[in-house]
């Protein structure tokens, strides 16, 4: 039985490639007759499976047919220009960061960078402004929490600005209840911190149902306001050095519903910039809303050995149940089926939108 089974796939796979170097064009109508066909040629038991099989080898011979005609499309063209002048990543820069002194933002600018010089501003878009701008040639920002998923106000702002993600690192979050001086937890009725890092408390916040939570812009904002404030009854949630920095006191360590709590934060830049530590991608993409585009997309991945390690999904405002995507996967820049594959996506007729975010360690 497994010999047969291997003559088998040995035979698909001579076939595959036969199919594969014939790369005639083939109309829509053509193909739609070619899937009716292997329909009644398999029956109602393997209908699906046959018109999923076939569908993907229409893909991979479409991308093989627009790779030869094409040659390298733009983007592959940038990356091997980036590559050619690749440097190691500076340890000094003017760096653009959320929040203020103490924030995460901040450690993690101080994770990527040894000696930065720090600009503070106090949103997500002022960052990708000062970056855009060339106020500052990086800017750093959070994209996803191990506890309490993407950041979305971020990945909705990367289609409104131009950049290139040049770096990421993750960093450890220990949330701490803190309070002004000689405030005592039995008084405190209002806990502030960024919307996120209270959703990454909310079992906390669930245990004392007499603390109003109020969002804030940044923990070290709300942290570095309390200590200017009055207010013996407000509390924040945000990280231990913020008691310090700012004069607080630690009313209860710990706050966060899991140890396992951590951000990733990116670093962009206006240039591309690429790393000779570079091993992973980020593209995000727009498809036509109908069934099996998502799939068409994914399964080129697969065809082209790529790892895909994280896929997000927006909704295009003004578009009904439309949504934008953003890939994420594993591979060197050198990697030519991955660079084949950035080049038919970003030629792909199919594909509504295709904007590539960056290849970065």
């Amino acid at each position: 039985m497994k010999k047969r089974i291997d003559e088998i796939d040995d035979e698909i796979a001579q076939l595959f490639k036969e199919r594969m170097e014939l790369a005639q064009v083939e109309t829509p109508a053509e193909e739609r007759a070619t899937l009716a066909r292997v329909a009644k040629a398999v029956g109602p038991e393997f209908e699906r499976g046959a018109l999923s099989l076939f569908s993907t080898v229409f893909g991979i011979a479409g991308a093989r047919r627009r790779s030869l005609l094409r040659g390298d499309a733009p983007v592959v063209k940038a990356i091997r220009q980036a590559v050619s002048e690749a440097k190691e990543f500076p340890s000094q820069a003017v760096v653009a960061c959320p929040g203020t002194e103490g924030s995460y933002a901040q450690k993690a600018t101080s994770l990527m960078f040894p000696v930065p010089t720090i600009l503070f501003f106090s949103g997500f878009e002022g960052v990708f402004e000062a970056v855009e701008k060339g106020l500052c040639p990086y800017g750093i920002l959070p994209i996803e929490n191990s506890a309490a998923g993407s950041v979305a106000q971020v990945y909705d702002l990367m289609v409104r600005h131009s950049f290139h993600i040049v770096r990421s690192v993750r960093v450890k979050v220990d949330h701490a209840l803190l309070g002004r001086r000689g405030a005592k937890m039995a008084g405190i009725r209002r806990v502030s911190s960024h919307p996120h890092a209270l959703a990454q408390c909310s079992e906390f916040l669930k245990a004392h149902p007499e603390m109003r939570a109020l969002p804030d812009e940044n923990t070290a904002i709300a942290a570095k306001r309390l200590a200017e404030g009055g207010d013996m009854d407000l509390a924040v949630i945000a990280s231990r050095s913020c008691a310090e920095l700012y004069g607080l006191d630690i009313l209860e360590e710990r706050v966060s519903n899991t140890a396992f709590n951590y951000t990733r934060f990116i670093c962009i830049s206006r240039n591309l910039e690429i790393t000779p530590d570079a091993d992973k991608f980020s593209v995000m993409l727009s498809l036509p809303h109908r069934p099996g585009s998502l799939s068409a997309i994914i399964s080129k991945f697969a065809a082209s050995g790529v790892n895909l390690t994280k896929l997000e999904s927006r909704p295009i405002p003004g578009m009904d149940f439309e949504f934008r995507f953003t890939f994420e996967f594993e591979s060197s820049p050198a990697n030519p089926a991955v660079l084949g594959l950035l080049s038919e996506l970003s030629q792909d007729p199919e594909i509504e939108s295709f904007t590539f975010l960056g290849a970065y360690a």
